[in-house]
């Protein structure tokens, strides 16, 4: 009988729990798409290039989407199931809430599952190759951008206009230049002979010019500078390339989990960077753990549902999905300040989802109130005198 329903239950989850996980990862994804659109209209990105940035956004998209799509789906089907009236049924033929607990619980032990290997091989796998993707299409952007006698802007803020290019060479000759990175200078820089170097391992792309002339203004125009050279080489990296990228060091994001143990163990005791990567080491186990227990507070939760089922669920759903994440967000920037310790910081979130959930499975199975089991005993005795 056990498996029975079991598997009914599990039939009720399966739909609602991909189709729940499809459009989280839409949602998520089209909160990217002005920029991804940016780079086919403005900068001629071809679409299969594009298809690689999704595929290597996919990773950091589902880890972020998981912990949503599991809660709705296991808070739908218990409430669908609580409005048709299935529950009492259930109820008044001795199962208990606990006993259905199994289907939710198994379900969320996948996603549990599914975000520790997203967080500890994919995501990093992921964030690497976007970076070094877009490092590529900056080599690409350089050859095809810097056109012969016309004014071009290759990288951001980074104007060219050459007399020749060989691109085969990658070398330029009567060169002039305008860098306007720095707010407070702009340079001009007018040479005989560039060319192009890149450093793929370094993420860096150095132009490297030859006799001629950097002309530096204020931003005021409160003060100008001239000098000649011989050789002066301009630096382009992936923060020139694309703003919403990091500089050329591996951001903690990026890296696996031997990697950031080296890197703590390297970081001085009380620097920012060590309680940065600490918080990132322990948020690939913290995260996950809390999309098991929204799996498991789905159950109570949709057992209340009493009508207007989907609506309600879906409402609820999302209001947990952002509390928990506003309070790990919270719970992460104070322990990224040293306000609080990042061993206990990191885990609050995930015992306060745990507090509820054991708090709402008690109340739910028992047919109590919410309120009155927050009740202090005494005052429970006063009401009832």
């Amino acid at each position: 009988m056990s498996l029975i329903l079991y598997r009914y239950i599990l039939r009720e989850i399966w739909p609602t729990y991909f189709v729940s996980l499809l459009v989280c990862a839409f949602i998520v994804l089209g909160t990217r798409m002005l920029s991804i659109t940016e780079l086919i209209v403005a900068k001629g990105v071809r679409l299969s290039l594009v298809g690689q940035m999704f595929l290597y956004l996919l990773p950091d998209i589902i880890s972020f989407a998981l912990p949503g799509a599991t809660l709705i789906a296991i808070l739908l089907a218990f409430g669908r199931m609580g409005v048709d009236n299935e529950l009492i049924a259930l109820k008044s033929a001795g199962i208990s809430l606990y006993q259905l607990l199994p289907p939710a619980a198994f379900v969320s032990l996948v996603s549990l599952v599914a975000a520790l290997w997203l967080g500890l091989v994919a995501v990093p796998w992921g964030n690497r190759s976007f970076k070094d993707l877009v490092f590529q299409m900056a080599q690409s952007r350089a050859d095809v951008a810097i056109k012969e006698r016309i004014f071009s802007e290759p990288f951001k803020n980074v104007i060219f206009y050459v007399n020749s290019y060989c691109p085969k060479t990658k070398t330029m000759r009567d060169v002039f230049v305008v860098d306007r990175r720095d707010p407070e200078t702009h340079n001009t820089i007018i040479a005989e002979k560039a060319s192009i170097l890149v450093h793929p391992a370094q993420k860096v792309i150095t132009l490297h010019f030859s006799n001629g002339t950097i002309f530096m203004v204020g931003k005021d125009l409160d003060s100008a500078t001239t000098v000649e050279f011989k050789a002066y080489d301009l630096t382009i990296d992936l923060k020139d390339i694309m703003a919403a990228l990091s500089s050329r060091r591996r951001s903690p994001k990026e890296m696996s989990v031997q990697e950031l143990m080296d890197k703590i163990k390297a970081a001085p005791e009380n620097s920012p960077q060590r309680a940065e990567m600490m918080v990132k080491l322990l948020e690939k186990v913290a995260l996950p753990i809390g999309a098991f227990l929204m799996g498991i507070i789905g159950v109570p939760l949709g057992a209340r549902i009493k009508s207007r089922g989907k609506s309600t669920g879906i409402g609820i759903s999302l209001v947990i999905f952002l509390v928990y994440y506003i309070f790990f967000g919270g719970m992460k920037n104070l322990c990224e300040a040293k306000v609080i310790s990042p061993q206990v910081g990191v885990w609050i979130p995930d015992l306060f989802l745990l507090i509820c959930t054991m708090f709402l499975l008690w109340a739910t199975a028992n047919e109590k109130s919410i309120m009155a089991g927050l009740r202090p005993g005494w005052l429970k005795r006063t009401a009832v005198l």
